[in-house]
């Protein structure tokens, strides 16, 4: 592993996904990625009596699913890296505990999913683990309760609040094996612009995805046509359009037809009633774990670069009246033995 400029870690030999799992809810269950979830429930409560429970129940399904696609026992995981939404990271821990594996715990809000695939990566090309599960998982009912109105009270929100995926998505990392690879990884930085509305999560986050994509282009000195996809993780209707104006504004000109949204691709947003579109902390992971890695094996995307969302806000820091600090961290991720010239990093 080598620390290229400020803030990317280049591998110089890459991480290899080996496998991934992916489950979620009805509503995403009915958006235009469905077919690409290894696992799609038709009710929110999956059988559990809480929706706290039904989330753990979500990563720990995600979970064993990565486990059968790489065809390894629990046992031979070296860590499980993971977090969520909930207070003291209540799903991934108690997911964890079944697991059984050694546990980091990990907070980024909906960044999560790229922040612990970074991690991860980190571990495995560093030699401190043979086999790396990163996961996390979120659900609609669950981040309302927490950080709105209890789901039961349905309030109304407005058109700029966002729709929390139900979800989980877990992937397993090694220095071995067949699957897409990981390049670079680019921690993001606190960006708080003043924004305290929690219905405007957009808005919020967009400048975080910003600092971290021009991060990491000063770092790596690639270029936005160097990635076939460039994704944020939730910014929806709302953030990104904001983001690809700043970029615009800030000389980073990444055209329109590789620069895409998972909170925009989860749902179909002109039929689902999801408002600005998707967000949570499985919004990422599934899209990423599910529909875009399934695109790089075949052979439809070599290089992509996803750049996941959070925003690092809790019910008691809302009501006290603060701003609403946020984050982005961005993970590089590229088909096995891409041949395309240009933009590699020395």
């Amino acid at each position: 592993m080598l620390l290229q400029g400020k803030r990317t870690w280049v591998y110089p030999k890459p991480p290899v996904i080996i496998a991934t799992g992916t489950v979620v809810g009805p509503d995403e269950g009915e958006g235009p990625l469905a077919s690409d979830f290894d696992l799609v429930h038709p009710d929110l409560e999956v059988g559990q009596p809480s929706w706290e429970k039904s989330e753990r129940v979500l990563l720990e399904q995600a979970s064993d699913i990565a486990l059968q696609h790489a065809k390894l026992s629990k046992d031979k995981l070296s860590f499980f890296v993971g977090g969520d939404l909930m207070n003291q990271i209540i799903s991934n821990s108690f997911a964890a505990r079944t697991l059984g594996a050694p546990y980091l715990g990990v907070f980024g809000a909906c960044s999560t999913s790229m922040e612990s695939l970074a991690v991860a990566s980190l571990m495995v090309a560093s030699g401190a683990g043979e086999y790396v599960m990163a996961g996390t998982c979120s659900h609609n009912c669950t981040a309302e309760k927490q950080f709105r109105y209890p789901t039961e009270y349905g309030s109304q929100k407005p058109p700029t609040a966002q729709y929390t995926v139900t979800g989980a998505g877990a992937s397993i990392v090694s220095g071995e094996g067949d699957g897409p690879v990981i390049t670079a990884a680019t921690v993001g930085k606190i960006m708080d612009l003043g924004i305290k509305d929690p219905f405007n999560m957009g808005a919020a986050m967009a400048p975080a995805a910003v600092d971290t994509i021009q991060g990491h282009f000063q770092d790596t000195g690639r270029e936005p046509g160097y990635y076939d996809l460039i994704v944020t993780g939730d910014l929806a209707g709302v953030g990104h359009p904001i983001a690809t104006e700043m970029l615009r504004r800030n000389g980073v000109p990444i055209e329109q037809t590789i620069f895409h949204d998972c909170g925009l691709m989860i749902y179909d947003v002109d039929k689902q009633k999801v408002q600005a579109g998707g967000s949570g902390c499985a919004c990422s992971a599934v899209v990423t774990y599910g529909h875009l890695l399934k695109r790089i094996r075949k052979g439809e995307l070599k290089r992509i670069l996803v750049v996941a969302t959070g925003a690092l806000l809790s019910p008691l820091s809302y009501q006290q009246g603060e701003s609403i600090p946020c984050i982005a961290h961005a993970v590089a991720i590229e088909a096995q033995n891409s041949n395309r010239q240009g933009g590699a990093v020395q």
